[in-house]
């Protein structure tokens, strides 16, 4: 029966994709029962939790939580004596004055007070006990006058934070009445119950919003392995573990050597410019173990989280795509179509089952950034009227533009419509991206996204060839900003003042950028734009950098990069120090100047396609370009029609608008699948997702709830599992 079910989940696989399994390459540590081996996956554990105690941080939960399961694992003492209530004294402060993110406090201490409370002071877990009874834990909850809540309760990741946190009060305290809103804990439990089945389904049906996002992908995490270790109901801990399943099936695919260097929904400067400074590094590297650089927190979130996980283990499949050295292509589709530059509509009621309208969706619409879609607007004004959200910093900014149609919600569709390229400044809609990766070298692109748009956190396209060795493009909205790092808020590698329009076709991208909209004076100066394009590349972090004509090229190891821009690059020196350059010493900003509207190329390849470093440089320097400038729309560039003649990938031609052209042929932007890789294939909306090689593989039913793994060890030696509880083998057992 073992080698029935394993033959029919693998040739269930070939059928359906139409492709052969990759064999592991590097096979990696052998799997028995289709998750990562025991012992390999608790060394992993251990490696952080060992790095994480050599600090005790009594302020930070998420360090206690490593030093108390290290303290565990290897019968040492812990240090109880050396926590007191005055160490949370600002987390507690956070939850009650309603700052930002203060979510994170309570998720992290949720998971100390669920797994060590019996190692805690007694007065601290009655702190605790008692912010979980008073925490606010939605928007819609009464407020305590005279007192403004700032917290943002609806990008993708708070809003399943919230969720959690609310449950899990609820689940330990179901007969009390919390002091938040009156209601009881049993109550809350239910309403987050709910709360939770539309996010997972939301997941299922759509895939990320914040697509490959190496700051946000951490907190989705954390919120997930939250509720698969401590939430109670099986369904829902296994309907977790599933989602998360595909979480880490995407980071493994989209990461090369440490870094999930793709292109991001949302990421930051701060975040974006080396593997080490991403929020997903430490858990990266517990995962998938394929980078030689070492820990750098030992309190980070992600790392603690999944080193003391007793109940989620990685299926083995998911390990050996990240650790693959095969060259292959990933296309994924996510997120939600929702056209806000398109005339306004008023007989358009909703999308995908969705309503424009519905109080019960402001949640769905608001996680997409669709705020100010001419198709929400009558929604969010609505909800900002009756919650007093306007006195947040989120939303005050914005009354002033309120202002202008008063209260007429048909004008101010009607403004929105019109001011679009700027307003729709935070919108997430769907999503198609390309990835390219080889054992050296990863090129990853998102397909035409909102081109021409102003875009305050989107990272567009990377060429990413180890930890720190990287290659982007940006056109900045300001200039570069002073102090000690980069903010949040920086405008010149992290927002965009306007996104190209972009494509990738193999180890070939195209950038090409035409804002869409003037540089606006007041009052939307916020909207300003530069009249210059640049590009993030960083020469100490490369074994070699030269440049020809047009051409600048970069090796790291035995993976190379080369970047073309139309407009001639020169590199801008840092002299004064208030200038943030993160320590970099060599010139590493490349700036066109000319205008705001320019053509850069990216091709990448290595020594698997090319003899030699000076054969790449030749090769696409021998490429012939064309750079044909459209008509000028008013006042605005017209855009461009270019074609490249790339060494791995053909004649390639593309342009500000109309179809990508390899060699001839039209090439379809989006590949219409949900996965479309060596691994996974599946449709759009799918409730059946197989991931797998020629070792084993991965199977998610959504409809049946059922999460199967298995492995093919060799000949006449299968095995599968069906995990009914949402995770493998309890091999330490439950606190």
């Amino acid at each position: 029966m073992r080698k029935s079910v394993i033959v029919a989940l693998l040739l269930a696989m070939v059928a359906t994709s139409c492709r052969v399994l990759l064999v592991p390459d590097p096979p990696g540590p052998r799997s028995h029962d289709g998750f990562v081996e025991a012992n390999y996956w608790r060394a992993r554990q251990n490696s952080y939790l060992d790095f994480a105690s050599t600090q005790f941080s009594p302020g930070s939960p998420t360090n206690l939580i490593a030093n108390a399961e290290h303290s565990r694992r290897t019968g040492t003492p812990f240090n109880t004596a050396g926590i007191s209530v005055a160490d949370y004294a600002n987390s507690f402060s956070r939850m009650d004055n309603f700052v930002d993110t203060a979510d994170f406090d309570l998720t992290y201490i949720m998971n100390l007070w669920y797994g060590y409370r019996d190692l805690l002071p007694a007065d601290l877990n009655a702190a605790m006990e008692s912010h979980m009874r008073s925490f606010k834990y939605w928007f819609t909850d009464p407020q305590p006058t005279g007192t403004v809540d700032q917290r943002y309760y609806w990008s993708e990741n708070h809003r399943l934070l919230f969720n959690a946190d609310e449950y899990l009060a609820g689940q330990a305290f179901p007969t009390d009445v919390f002091s938040s809103d009156g209601n009881t804990g049993a109550w809350h439990k239910e309403r987050a119950r709910g709360f939770i089945n539309d996010w997972l389904n939301e997941k299922i049906k759509f895939g990320f919003t914040e697509w490959h996002s190496d700051v946000y992908y951490q907190k989705t995490f954390d919120a997930l392995i939250t509720v698969v270790e401590w939430v109670d109901d099986p369904a829902i801990a296994r309907r977790a573990s599933m989602v998360l399943d595909l979480l880490l099936f995407d980071m493994a695919m989209n990461n090369q050597k440490g870094n999930l260097g793709a292109t991001h929904g949302r990421s930051y400067m701060k975040d974006k410019s080396q593997a080490v400074d991403q929020d997903v590094f430490n858990l990266n590297k517990v995962l998938f173990d394929d980078t030689t650089f070492g820990y750098t927190s030992t309190g980070d979130a992600g790392a603690a989280l999944i080193a003391r996980a007793r109940k989620y283990r990685v299926p083995a499949v998911i390990l050996r795509v990240a650790q693959s050295k095969h060259t292959t292509v990933d296309r994924e589709h996510m997120g939600v179509a929702l056209d806000a530059a398109a005339p306004v509509d008023h007989s358009q009621t909703g999308v995908d089952g969705y309503s424009f309208s519905d109080p019960k969706n402001v949640a769905f619409w608001w996680e997409r950034g669709a705020q100010t879609a001419w198709q929400i607007v009558p929604l969010t004004l609505d909800t900002l009227d009756s919650t007093g959200l306007w006195e947040s910093d989120f939303y005050s900014p914005f009354k002033p533009i309120a202002d202008l149609t008063g209260g007429d919600r048909a004008a101010a569709q009607d403004l929105s419509q019109a001011l679009e390229p700027m307003l729709g400044f935070a919108l997430l809609t769907a999503v198609d991206t390309y990835t390219y990766r080889s054992d050296s070298v990863m090129l990853s692109t998102a397909q035409s996204y909102r081109p021409g748009k102003f875009g305050e956190q989107a990272h567009i396209s990377q060429a990413t060839l180890d930890e720190q060795a990287i290659v982007f493009t940006t056109h900045p909205k300001n200039e570069p900003q002073s102090g000690t790092a980069w903010p949040d808020s920086d405008g010149y590698w992290t927002g965009n003042g306007s996104m190209p329009r972009a494509a990738q076709h193999g180890a070939l991208s195209m950038s090409l950028y035409a804002p869409a909209f003037e540089s606006p004076g007041p009052p939307f100066t916020a909207f300003r734009y530069l009249d210059y394009t640049h590009a993030y590349f960083p020469q100490e972090r490369f074994d070699e950098v030269t440049q020809n004509g047009n051409w600048t090229f970069g090796r790291k190891g035995d993976g190379y990069v080369a970047l073309y821009s139309w407009r001639p690059v020169h590199w801008r020196t840092y002299t004064d120090p208030a200038i943030h350059t993160h320590g970099l010493t060599q010139p590493f900003d490349l700036v066109a100047d000319g205008g705001a509207d320019n053509v850069w190329i990216t091709q990448v390849g290595d020594t698997k396609t090319f003899a030699s470093f000076a054969a790449f440089q030749a090769a696409v320097a021998g490429g012939a370009v064309s750079v044909n400038p459209r008509p000028a729309n008013g006042a605005l560039a017209g855009g461009f029609d270019v074609s490249y003649a790339s060494p791995t990938e053909g004649n390639v031609a593309f342009g500000t608008t109309g179809s990508l052209m390899v060699k001839g042929a039209n090439v379809a932007l989006d590949s219409g699948k949900r996965f479309d890789n060596p691994w996974a294939l599946a449709d759009v909306g799918a409730q059946q997702i197989t991931v797998a090689d020629a070792a084993g593989g991965l199977k998610l039913d959504f409809a049946a709830n059922t999460r199967t793994v298995s492995s093919k060890k060799a000949k006449h030696d299968d095995h599968r599992r069906d995990d009914k509880h949402g995770h493998g083998d309890d091999h330490r057992g439950r606190d």
